[in-house]
């Protein structure tokens, strides 16, 4: 990837934002969705009986690196396969010029009463406003896209002001500096090579274990995203210190997420053990899950 790609998302959504600054101007954005949203941090702390690490499965029709990657599966099929194979979270990409999505998939996929994460390239605040009018319990935030510390704080309040979880996305220690000095408390890390679009764990499990403990780690959650494909990838994340990981290509592209999501999972009793909230793999028997 090139250095300018997320610039180059940044410009495709600058329409969807002046369309948000007319609404507003007018007084036509929609009003924050009323009641509980499903606790999206909480669902971190919860994996699927004897996983290590929880899931947030993710519903992805296509990507900048992949193409189309399966446009067959509505979003409330791949909603209820989710729930069913034992994700404890779902991820839904909402932007449309690379990725696919729309807003409306939030709405789609609430019958399981899972909590939702919009993910989308988020950095203005009336990309907040409307986020708080659908179903979403959490969303995303990058740091390189919002640079500025306070910037990121601002939209991290606001979206907490609305019952909203916000994953703040970083890629290296320089980015999680940021997040922290920002007050994130979900920190999510991409294991993918912005320039080149290579994947490379190996990075994104060091970071875990050379700064999840540090600076106050013990109270955050940690997310693991991309390249998590396998049963032997949640060990490793669980091992180095993640709560949960993101996992969309690997589950969506055989046109059979919940399939997908059974075999990364797993029977319940194929993992060792689990990993208790602070981040250190219990002496707990197989099929046992880990303690809220």
């Amino acid at each position: 990837m090139r250095p300018d790609r997320l610039e180059r998302f940044r410009r495709a959504k600058q329409t969807e934002i002046a369309a948000l600054e007319q609404a507003a101007a007018q007084g036509g954005l929609p009003a924050p969705l009323t009641g509980a949203r499903p606790d999206f941090r909480a669902a971190l702390r919860r994996p699927a009986t004897g996983a290590p690490a929880a899931v947030i499965a993710e519903y992805k029709r296509a990507s900048p690196s992949r193409g189309t990657i399966a446009t067959g599966i509505t979003p409330e099929d791949a909603a209820a396969q989710y729930a069913a194979a034992g994700a404890s979270c779902l991820s839904v990409l909402t932007e449309e010029t690379y990725f696919r999505g729309r807003l409306e998939f939030l709405s789609r996929m609430t019958a399981p009463g899972l909590p939702l994460l919009r993910k989308d390239f988020l950095f203005h605040s009336l990309q907040i406003v409307m986020t708080a009018a659908t179903p979403a319990s959490a969303l995303l935030l990058i740091v390189r896209l919002t640079p500025d510390v306070r910037v990121l704080r601002d939209l991290r309040e606001q979206a907490e002001a609305h019952g909203l979880h916000a994953v703040v996305e970083v890629f290296d220690a320089a980015d999680l500096t940021l997040a922290r000095d920002s007050g994130a408390r979900i920190i999510q890390v991409n294991a993918r090579n912005l320039e080149t679009l290579a994947v490379d764990r190996g990075v994104c499990l060091r970071l875990a274990e050379q700064h999840r403990a540090t600076q106050g780690g013990a109270d955050e959650c940690w997310i693991a995203a991309s390249g998590m494909d396998s049963a032997e990838h949640l060990r490793d994340a669980a091992d180095a210190g993640y709560d949960a990981v993101l996992v969309g290509t690997a589950l969506m592209a055989g046109g059979q997420p919940g399939a997908a999501l059974r075999r990364l999972l797993g029977n319940g009793n194929a993992f060792s053990g689990v990993r208790s909230p602070g981040g250190v793999r219990g002496d707990i028997p197989a099929g046992i899950g880990a303690a809220p």
